[in-house]
């Protein structure tokens, strides 16, 4: 575990007493959200582990700390009592009377109020409360397997509000640990197969809010099991009433996609139903002045349904959500699946068959929002060949490759015209090369997953059927034996690629694909995935070296750099130097310069719309700055916004938006005045770390900085092995338009690839073409309004038997919490403070704070112009996130809510190093911030 004094120089008195290991004692977990996911996963029970989801994923939270549930097992060793526990529970409650089974409760409940408190575990409970800044706290249990998908434990377990000064905080844990072996809990058990659990359970110390109005909120109807609504219980204060059913709560039930109110019960009493809600129900109208008054705002209702929506697509299914409302402010106090919905008419029971697991983490770097089929399916055939290349490169052959292929076409999934990762497969992946266990936990980091599955579902995931016994180690040693000799001569191998692939593009790059005929075209098109794509897979063995070397770095960090910020690992395997992805944003900067010099070409650049500047710039005369940007986008007009995606131009197709990054750098805000952070990380190296430790962290950091920095060169290749592509498929696309195949030329993006390969291979008519391209235009204009879950699972087949209205999907857009302060993952330390743009373009900063959801390479020119970055999802590993790093821009990635909660003027300021974004000011009303001046940057060595 990670002790929770780790960042401060003396351990607070009474910690290292409850926590730390000695005279033989383990470690006891007292929790807190600073603490380990794996820790939290282990010990924080049921409850624990759904506030930690919930405060990293950006909802306000009171804070909390967890009493583990080693410190029960710890409490019960030491006393003897786990022994008669053992023999009290051995038969199980199932094969007792009624009145045996409430004996064996009673006995239990009056040895644990019995049983003395070592000095160990007193200090554990007392650091606990303290953690929560003592005051009055809610002391609730928390069972290992409460709030789960199969079994919620629902009211088994006990809590108590209220609760003020230590001796009732250990009398009411006492009375949590007994509830456990209640005779309801171990009924409870009894009834569904379960044999009771010695464990005990955890207990959450939280601190009480001053609730104004509470209750719950379910984002399925319980009573109906309808997805398509969310239906909100409400009281005005605290809701023991309403959980003990002693309060006459209002009722309100809203359609789930818009959150529009379509009935409201107050107290129990009246109801009112809008017209046309589509209920089925016949209501007789109540006289006005007999109606009572709703406890929620119209405000109350947006945020309680922005947070359903939110937790439905972060859990992946319905949620019963506990939340209080004060000094406006929208708690939530806990979340749990619904897990006993009815099936209501017309919507499909919980599937069953395979589970998929989809993220969009940091996939949407390259394919952000709605994408056209034929993106989607050439990425799709792309990752297909590449790590199917990759695992013949790894000594896979004969059955097991055969069952490599069976997943590898489908590493992506394009759920609603979105593309996601089938997150289980690449697991699978991953387990191709040694050391699953660390390299998985460094892919989650890298891909930004918000959350990390269990060990038991990750050890279940194979590549292939393991082999048995020692033919089936001999195949892992020989397959580690050549991931080791690749992984040591990966610099040489990146070195050969690039000659190789840079003598092949030449061919493919300097051909005027209009010219040719389009079967000329599609060949020249399968040679370039024969020859420049498929030869990818060996450089993959690249992004393995990434995920070890990092690993072993964050552990080196945490063992011998205990106080280390959270930003350092990321800082000490920045690549530095001279880093080919951060060349756009220095040859930007260059440009803008030469266009800061000649005033005649400032003003003309000002004046003039972006689409004819260029054309503004040849008629002027002014031929060496048109040359310098000829030059530009001769050298990264393939490196623009949404790159990937076939059917978005790129500059050397419409050098537009060059002008608008152009004139934004024109100020000379470049990288904020701030250098790279590698002095820095090597100024705390120093004083820090000396000897043969040093000697080793830095053979490993020097490793995973030459191998991002490799992995910048090789995205630079994949950017232009897709521009060929790009201009291959746009010739097809006239081909096939001038032949009457389809309507107009850019309808060859509503083509999958297979549809395309069918056209010139003869297996597909072209009289089919016009229809289906048509009806994909519809779909996907459907597609656009939807509200898409960064992450969710299915069972079976993904789009039927309501897998994604479970999910979350949903119209409308998100509404805001009203949270003064996010939380994400600190990427590059420093404060900023400033005015937000927020934009999904790369455009318009203006020395603001950029926020966003997502980014893709061709953000990189618009870094210049920012003081801070926020990127919505996205990892420290983003393409973006290691420029700003070797730029020095205060940046934090995995902001949840970041474009919801922030509009574009509001004063915000970035703390790099803690990860917080905090809001000074909001807007005025015709959006400019309040003091859209008070700009600040610093930097905290």
């Amino acid at each position: 575990m990670i002790p929770l004094w780790r960042s401060r120089k003396n351990p607070p008195e009474g910690i290292q007493l409850a926590l730390t290991a000695g005279s033989g004692h383990q470690h006891l977990h007292v929790l807190t959200l600073m603490s380990d996911e794996s820790e939290i996963a282990e010990w924080a029970g049921g409850k624990g582990r759904n506030l930690h989801t919930l405060t990293v994923s950006g909802f306000q939270v009171p804070s909390w700390s967890v009493i583990g549930l080693d410190i029960f097992a710890e409490f019960a060793r030491g006393t003897g009592l786990d022994e008669r526990l053992d023999r009290l529970l051995a038969d199980g409650p199932g094969g007792r009377s009624p009145e045996a089974a409430a004996a064996t409760a009673t006995e239990i409940a009056a040895l644990i109020r019995a049983a003395p408190l070592d000095e160990r575990i007193a200090a554990a409970l007392a650091l606990a409360y303290r953690q929560v800044g003592g005051g009055v706290v809610a002391v609730r249990s928390s069972g290992a397997q409460e709030d789960g998908t199969e079994h919620s434990f629902a009211g088994q377990f006990d809590s108590f509000l209220n609760v003020h000064g230590l001796d009732q905080v250990t009398a009411h844990v006492r009375k949590c640990w007994a509830s456990a072996f209640s005779e309801r809990s171990l009924r409870y058990r009894a009834q569904r197969g379960l044999p009771p659990d010695t464990r005990g359970v955890a207990v959450v110390v939280q601190r009480m809010v001053s609730a104004e109005r509470s209750g719950v909120l379910f984002t399925a109807d319980p009573m109906t099991g309808r997805t398509d609504r969310h239906v909100v219980s409400a009281v005005h204060g605290l809701g023991e009433g309403l959980v003990s059913g002693a309060v006459d709560a209002d009722t309100v039930v809203m359609d789930a996609a818009t959150g529009r109110p379509l009935s409201t019960v107050i107290g129990g009493k009246q109801e009112r139903y809008d017209a046309g809600a589509g209920l089925g129900c016949t209501v007789s109208p109540v006289a006005e002045e007999d109606r009572g008054t709703l406890s929620l705002t119209a405000e109350d209702l947006a945020r309680l349904h922005s947070a359903g929506l939110r937790a439905t697509a972060r859990y992946g299914s319905p949620q019963d959500i506990e939340w209080a409302i004060a000094d406006g402010t929208l708690w939530i106090l806990q979340s749990r699946p619904i897990t006993a919905l009815p099936c209501a008419a017309g919507i499909a029971p919980e599937a069953e068959g395979e589970l998929r697991l989809w993220d969009n983490s940091n996939i949407i770097e390259s394919f952000g929002g709605v994408v056209s089929p034929l993106t989607y399916s050439f990425a799709a055939d792309t990752y297909a060949k590449v790590y199917e290349s990759y695992a013949r490169a790894l000594g896979v052959r004969g059955d097991r490759l055969r069952e490599v292929q069976e997943w590898t076409p489908h590493l992506l999934g394009y759920i609603h015209g979105r593309v996601y990762y089938n997150l289980h497969h690449w697991y699978r992946m991953v387990r191709l090369a040694p050391l699953y266990r660390l390299n998985r936990r460094v892919l989650e980091k890298s891909l930004g997953v918000s959350e990390s599955i269990s060990d038991e579902s990750a050890d279940a995931l194979h590549p292939f059927r393991p082999r048995p016994g020692m033919r089936g180690r001999i195949s892992r040693l020989s397959r580690t034996l050549t991931f080791a000799g690749r992984f040591l001569a990966i610099g040489k191998s990146v070195d050969a690629f690039h000659r190789d692939f840079y003598r092949v593009y030449e061919e493919f790059n300097n051909v005027d694909y209009d010219a040719l005929r389009g079967d000329e075209t599609y060949r020249r098109f399968c040679r370039l995935q024969r020859e420049l794509i498929e030869k990818w897979g060996p450089m993959q063995v690249l992004d393995a070296t990434i995920l070890l070397s990092v690993g072993v770095l964050a552990l080196l960090t945490r063992r011998w750099l205990p106080d280390a910020p959270d930003w350092f690992t990321w800082a000490a395997a920045a690549p530095g130097g001279d880093v080919e992805s951060a060349e756009p944003a220095w040859a930007l900067a260059e440009l803008a310069a030469r266009v800061r010099a000649d005033d005649q070409v400032r003003r003309l650049l000002e004046r003039t719309r972006d689409a004819d500047a260029h054309r503004a710039l040849r008629d002027g005369g002014h031929t060496e700055v048109l040359a310098a940007v000829d030059a530009y986008v001769a050298d990264y007009g393939y490196r623009s916004p949404d790159e990937l995606k076939l059917e978005v131009p790129d500059l050397r197709e419409d050098p537009a938006g060059l002008f608008t990054l152009l004139r934004e750098a024109l100020p000379g805000t470049a990288g904020s005045g701030q250098e790279g952070r590698g002095g820095e990380t090597d100024a705390y190296l120093d004083r820090h770390l000396r000897g043969p430790r040093r000697w080793v962290y830095e053979r490993v950091r020097g490793k995973a900085r030459v191998a991002l920095a490799d992995r910048e060169r090789l995205r630079f290749c994949r950017t232009r092995a897709f521009g060929a592509a790009k201009r291959m498929l746009r010739a097809m696309g006239r081909d096939l338009a001038g032949a009457g195949a389809i309507e107009s030329w850019d309808d060859v993006f509503m083509l999958r690839l297979g549809e395309v390969r069918g056209a010139y291979e003869g297996e597909i008519a072209h009289a089919e073409l016009k229809e289906l391209t048509a009806l994909r235009r519809r779909q996907l204009a459907t597609d656009a309004t939807l509200h898409a879950p960064s992450r969710f699972t299915t069972r079976g087949a993904p789009y039927w038997s309501g897998n994604l209205e479970r999910a979350g999907w949903a119209g409308g857009p998100a509404a805001r919490s009203g949270a003064r302060e996010l939380r994400g993952t600190p990427c590059c330390p420093g404060v900023a403070e400033g005015p937000a743009v927020v934009t999904d373009t790369p455009r318009e900063i203006g020395g603001g704070i950029l926020v966003t959801y997502r980014t893709d390479p061709g953000w990189v020119p618009a870094l210049s112009s920012a003081a801070a970055v926020l990127i919505e999802r996205g990892s420290p590993l983003t393409h973006v996130a290691v420029v700003a790093r070797e730029l020095g821009i205060p940046t934090v990635v995995q902001v949840k809510g970041a474009t919801t909660e922030i509009r574009t003027g509001t004063l915000l300021r970035v703390d790099g190093a803690a990860g917080t974004v905090t809001v000074l000011a909001e807007p005025s009303a015709d959006g400019t911030a309040v003091n859209p001046d008070s700009r600040r940057t610093e930097t905290h060595p």
